[in-house]
């Protein structure tokens, strides 16, 4: 799990938001199966959260109008460098978002299922 990692960057609808940008904070829990790591208490046999972190990181450098796409970017990305990947929960919140509201943040969440990992 990587829990409300803070990044920097310039996602949104307004002109002003991708000129500036805006703090965002990333949550992300991925299923998996953890028992060879278990045992054998190698890192090999397990999920590598350094590189989750770099992967998440070069999508959220790529600027989107909107989370849903920043969102579904991280997670395909995901999914593709580590197929055994289960599911996927994910959340995406901007940080004081630009609507005129007194609110911690909006943002996005999903819930993703791997189908083509082997079960």
């Amino acid at each position: 799990m990587l829990k409300e990692v803070r990044f920097h960057a310039f996602h949104g609808v307004m002109p002003q938001e991708r000129k500036v940008g805006a703090d965002f904070l990333l949550s992300l829990r991925l299923g998996y199966d953890i028992s060879k790591a278990m045992q054998t208490d190698d890192v090999a046999d397990t999920l590598n959260y350094a590189e989750v972190y770099q992967l998440a990181k070069q999508e959220m450098e790529q600027p989107s109008a909107l989370l849903e796409h920043v969102a579904g970017r991280i997670a395909q990305t995901l999914m593709q460098h580590f197929p055994a990947v289960k599911s996927i929960d994910l959340t995406l919140t901007k940080q004081n978002p630009p609507m005129g509201a007194d609110c911690q943040g909006a943002g996005v969440e999903l819930h993703l299922i791997n189908d083509k990992t082997d079960r």
